[in-house]
């Protein structure tokens, strides 16, 4: 009877960890395109087109013992390790946190680009300080968690980065400040003795916490983004020419099912991205005919890390070459060069 269910029992826990057990690893491979007007409404907006604009996704997920196997025998699914992924002392918790800030911020750059090109009317507000990973050891280990927003320091209202800092400045060592964070929409306040920052060569004293700025851009017509379980900062770039494509009477897309992918920065240049090849593998099983690609520059430095290392758009272009696409791979350093190319583009037959 126990040999009987030994033998049962120990495939089935075999299988289990092939399966489930969790290695310090990810696994990226290719996502899906998801057209952006699903998740960006214009108020009054054009939405009678003929074509789609959509922007790219990767699948990341915690290796697997049998996850890892199958990555490693795949061409275009890449094993990772954890430091890759996330920041020093950065959990899961954190490293979310911080993928959907960026999303928030890349939203903020799109609708801040497109007003301006659209010659719309827009205002800033600032919001305060996002706190993204808190410091093991630091000053705020154990009162501050990531997602707090820091909106005042010692009586004093705080919304941009740089007045945080400077008033931090200004402090000793074992110095107290007060502070009131929102925490889910609750205003809380937390007293911190400043530390020496942990892990840093230049000791400097702090509350020992990663942040960034929030701000937020009213617009006028209105613009409603619901993309909330996008993280990161790729979709930037497609998000801008989706608002545009609404802001205005024509149809940007031509008729075309167009991708792309690229961080949308506020000078209106396309920041380089992560994980392009497998974008292009999605983008062409999904059927897109035409993909933006980040042209970005490649730095000396950049070389002296990693010799091999290529733009993004050099290596699209030679991943549509293994893959034998039709797709076209279009070459963009900023917003201007999206819109120059689909300006040209001819209609497309029906």
């Amino acid at each position: 009877m126990k040999k009987a269910l030994f033998t049962v029992v120990l495939p089935l826990l075999i299988v289990f960890f092939l399966a489930f057990y969790k290695l310090d690893y990810y696994i990226m491979k290719p996502g899906s395109a998801y057209d952006v007007s699903q998740f960006v409404t214009v108020e009054g907006g054009d939405q009678d087109d003929n074509g789609s604009l959509s922007l790219m996704t990767v699948a990341m997920a915690p290796a697997t013992p049998l996850t890892y196997v199958i990555a490693y025998l795949r061409e275009f699914e890449e094993i990772i390790e954890m430091d890759e992924v996330r920041q020093e002392e950065e959990d899961e918790e954190e490293y979310s946190i911080r993928q959907l800030k960026l999303m928030t911020d890349s939203q903020f750059s799109a609708l801040f680009v497109a007003f301006k090109k659209a010659n719309l009317p827009y205002t800033i507000e600032y919001d305060g300080i996002t706190v993204l990973n808190v410091l093991a050891g630091g000053a705020a280990d154990g009162k501050l968690h990531p997602g707090d927003e820091i909106v005042e320091i010692d009586g004093k209202l705080i919304n941009r980065a740089e007045e945080l800092s400077t008033i931090i400045s200004k402090k000793n060592i074992n110095e107290e400040v007060k502070l009131v964070i929102n925490r889910n929409e609750q205003l809380l306040d937390e007293t911190i003795m400043l530390k020496e920052i942990p892990g840093e060569e230049h000791k400097r004293i702090g509350i020992g916490v990663t942040y960034s700025e929030s701000k937020s851009i009213k617009t006028d017509p209105k613009v409603k983004v619901n993309a909330e379980n996008i993280g990161g900062p790729s979709a930037g770039l497609m998000f801008t020419l989706e608002i545009l494509n609404q802001l205005l009477d024509e149809d940007l897309s031509k008729g075309y099912k167009i991708a792309g992918t690229g961080e949308m920065n506020e000078d209106g240049s396309v920041g380089r991205i992560g994980g392009i090849e497998k974008k292009v593998v999605a983008a062409h099983e999904d059927g897109m005919e035409i993909f933006f690609a980040p042209d970005d520059e490649i730095t000396e430095n950049m070389k002296k890390v990693n010799p091999h290392i290529q733009s993004n758009y050099e290596a699209a272009v030679e991943t549509a070459k293994k893959i034998k696409t039709d797709m076209q791979i279009v070459p963009v350093k900023t917003i201007d060069d999206a819109l120059n190319y689909l300006n040209k583009l001819s209609l497309k037959e029906k």
